[in-house]
């Protein structure tokens, strides 16, 4: 294990030569001048950059969105265990992740990690096999949002006694490890997955299953954290409508931005979109109300958020009475998975399985139905057993692999927090930082 004065200093040399790298590194004069024979229509880049943009927004989003749930004493904890990501992964993506996801193919398993280190040959061309229509920089921005985001979804899943440091350290394994591969096999024209036919329209396998199940992984290899009970009590209730307000708006860039174009995919993405997360907000407070529960705040906000994690994998693929429908049944499964969770002992604090990763699993399968001329309605069955098999090879590989990676991770640096000091909470033991002033709390103001 690494000593504690230790932690900082070696990624600190690692970040010194990066930047030294960055100022001697040959990059491609080539891929920054526009191909011709692929011109970049303007519209299509004004609305990716929009739609980058918003998916950046969903990481704070996310934030609030986890930090109003915790408890007071690690609110400060788990916002920067989100807001992190935008750092780590970007130097990540930079470096190997976006080479390894959609570099020269090997075997459909994995791109040549040397393919695009520190974005060479990544420029203001087109790459056709990738995005028709805008340069080949812009479409690996909008990739990177992606990565980004997926471990954030993680740190729900471990909060309230994730030790910071080590938290980084799984970032970068799991960016690497398992996120670029599955990216790999899904999005590149050459992976397995793809190959199969298999669809995620924006990211319900890559993003929303692999982080429900890491959590899943995470929350077991942790165990269960001290001195709480089986009832949860959020901290801030409108920091988590604040963040599901960010995460619904910025949603709209994660799929409709998808389509990698403004046309009328784009349109499709985005009107199913909000009609399916409408519908599950609503069906999960009509749920607390026919279970015998006050219709909660939170519980709207959660069955939002499952409702957007549903339609994404089908977001272009099909109708808007079907988005209704993936909206309605998402919610009906998560609400439940949740309160089973409860009596299992599997501590998994915000309920990132349950609800990103069911929710994605739910996408996926009832994408594999609908799926406009290639789905199980239209009586093909292909799509549907190659969903089913890659949903299995999937949830295999970023369970097991993340738990391997905590493994890993914890080996090098102890993923947990101490008893004191996760009693004491993380924002003050990790970060000696408090919401706010606790004198000011206790004084009045005085």
């Amino acid at each position: 294990m690494l000593r504690s004065q230790n932690r900082y200093l070696i990624p600190f040399i690692l970040l010194a030569l990066i930047a030294l790298i960055g100022v001697f590194f040959p990059t491609s004069t080539t891929a920054n001048e526009p191909n011709p024979a692929y011109p970049v229509e303007a519209g299509d880049v004004a609305w990716l950059l929009s739609a980058s943009g918003l998916v950046l927004l969903m990481t704070p989003g996310l934030a609030f969105f986890y930090g109003g749930m915790v408890r007071y004493k690690n609110l400060i904890s788990t916002l920067i265990q989100n807001f992190i990501s935008l750092g780590i992964v970007s130097l990540v993506w930079l470096l190997v992740g976006f080479s390894l996801a959609f570099g020269r193919d090997w075997g459909g398993l994995i791109g040549n990690p040397g393919d695009f280190f520190m974005f060479k040959e990544v420029g203001l061309a087109v790459r056709p096999e990738f995005a028709t229509k805008v340069p080949f920089a812009l479409f690996a921005m909008f990739q990177l949002k992606f990565a980004i985001i997926t471990p954030a979804l993680i740190t729900g899943g471990v909060a309230e006694r994730v030790r910071f440091s080590s938290l980084m350290l799984f970032i970068v394994l799991f960016s690497i490890c398992i996120y670029a591969p599955l990216a790999h096999w899904t999005w590149h024209p050459s992976g397995f997955l793809r190959q199969w036919g298999v669809l995620d329209f924006a990211g319900g396998t890559v993003v929303h299953i692999s982080a429900g199940f890491a959590a899943l992984a995470g929350a077991m290899f942790l165990g269960q954290r001290r001195t709480v009970s089986n009832i949860h009590t959020p901290t801030n209730i409108p920091y988590v409508v604040i963040g599901t307000g960010l995460l619904w708006f910025g949603w709209f860039g994660f799929n409709a931005g998808s389509s990698l174009a403004a046309d009328g995919l784009a349109i499709t993405a985005f009107v199913n979109t909000n009609f399916a997360s409408a519908t599950a907000m609503l069906t999960w407070v009509m749920l607390d109300g026919v279970t015998g529960r006050k219709r909660s705040v939170v519980g709207a906000c959660v069955g939002a958020v499952v409702g957007l994690v549903a339609i994404t994998p089908a977001a272009g693929y099909v109708n808007v009475g079907q988005s209704v429908f993936i909206g309605f049944v998402a919610p009906i499964i998560s609400y439940f998975a949740v309160q089973y969770k409860t009596k299992t002992g599997i501590d998994d604090t915000l309920d990132v399985f349950p609800c990103h990763g069911l929710g994605g699993i739910v996408g996926m399968i009832l994408t594999a139905v609908f799926a406009k001329d290639v789905g199980l309605v239209y009586g093909h069955t292909n799509t549907f057993y190659f969903h089913l098999l890659a949903l299995f090879i999937v949830s295999m590989f970023t369970f097991g692999g993340s738990y391997l990676l905590f493994m890993l991770t914890d080996y090098v640096l102890p993923m947990r927090v101490s008893p004191i000091q996760e009693i004491e909470g993380l924002d003050l033991t990790q970060h000696g930082e408090t919401a706010t002033d606790w004198k000011e709390r206790i004084n009045g103001g005085h």
